[in-house]
């Protein structure tokens, strides 16, 4: 039995091995490949795009093979005057100081992960759009988050309050999940749409440390640990670890929880907290009964209604991760998913 133990070990550990290398040589490979050339700087500024045009490209595109070329053609010379009126019309509201005009939607993206990497990026792109953006005008945010650390998606919910903060609307939407740290940053909106299978909710705190003494001791490997302050070291991944240790860390996981549950209730007053903040999650359309959303709806179908009427643009800042730093991020966001389903 023990042969076959260290047979298998070998073998996983030869495995592993390979999947590592493999993912280092492809993170290195891609890379060198986007490495900005020799002379060249790296283009730091945040890229606002224009999203209606998209919306009519694709209009344009099924008009072209389904019309008559005659009602083609009419088509699109009421949109050549559309367009004319629109950009008079913004000129007429720039003179007069920007008040009035068509409304317009800023269209933010945050794919989370475990230390909220993205953060640094959203808080470019909500300083590019509090910059010019009104209370006519509304942000949407399209969520992808299953939590991770909580002062990192802490930042990020602080970022979106500053949206909330000037009287700007803000739209969340989830089209597939926003749980734990990823619910904290939605609650912040004034309205959460989510997909009728979106994943919602997850208000709880969790916290896992394995413990090798047993194993370091039975092989007669002491491990010397210092510390100055009575809880400076709670839990210890190679030490003993003691009862008081366990207590006080159950202890900081407790007071997170509480404020973590301030937080929703105090951007969600409707929402019985305390009935949903027991670390469960919900599929849309019981978040929607329990009012952790307010709409079942996927981001697509509310952003082409308001094209519409409005004027859409996506805003996406500087410095987002490179594919090697993506490869980590996705590791540990699959892990982390993982986690979620299996804690039910």
């Amino acid at each position: 039995m023990m042969e076959w133990l260290a047979a298998y070990g070998l073998f996983l550990a030869k495995a592993l091995t390979v999947v590592a290398a493999a993912g280092l040589a492809a993170a290195l490979v891609a890379g060198a490949a986007r490495r900005p050339r020799p002379g060249r700087r790296r283009d730091t500024s945040p890229e606002v795009v224009p999203i209606n045009p998209e919306y009519r490209r694709m209009a344009a595109a099924f008009e072209h093979a389904a019309l008559p070329r005659k009602a083609v053609r009419a088509r699109r010379k009421a949109d050549r005057t559309e367009r004319k009126t629109r950009a008079r019309e913004e000129r007429q509201r720039l003179a007069r100081g920007g008040e009035g005009g068509r409304r317009r939607v800023f269209v933010l993206d945050f794919k989370g992960d475990l230390r909220a990497t993205g953060v640094d990026a959203l808080r470019q792109e909500v300083t590019l759009v509090l910059a010019v953006a009104t209370e006519h005008d509304e942000v949407v945010v399209r969520l992808e988050n299953s939590g991770g650390a909580a002062h990192g998606h802490g930042l990020g919910a602080s970022q979106l309050a500053r949206v909330r903060a000037r009287g700007i609307p803000l739209t969340v939407t989830v089209d597939r999940v926003a749980a734990s740290g990823g619910y904290m940053m939605a609650c912040v909106a004034n309205r959460i749409l989510a997909a009728p299978f979106a994943i919602v909710g997850s208000i709880g705190v969790f916290a896992a440390i394995p413990n090798l003494h047993r194993l370091l001791e039975a092989r007669g490997i002491d491990v010397e640990q210092f510390q100055a302050g009575e809880f400076k070291l709670t839990v210890t991944m190679l030490g003993k670890n003691t009862d008081a240790g366990r207590a006080k860390l159950q202890d900081q996981l407790e007071n997170i929880h509480k404020l973590f549950r301030e937080f929703v209730a105090e951007y969600r007053p409707s929402l019985d907290v305390e009935r949903v903040a027991t670390g469960e999650f919900w599929h849309g359309r019981d978040a929607l009964d329990l009012d952790l959303v307010d709409e079942l709806r996927t981001s697509d179908d509310y952003l082409y209604e308001a094209s519409r009427e409005a004027d859409l643009y996506h805003v996406r800042g500087a410095g987002r991760p490179r594919l090697r730093h993506r490869l980590a991020e996705l590791t540990e966001l699959a892990i982390d998913r993982c986690s979620l389903y299996l804690s039910r």
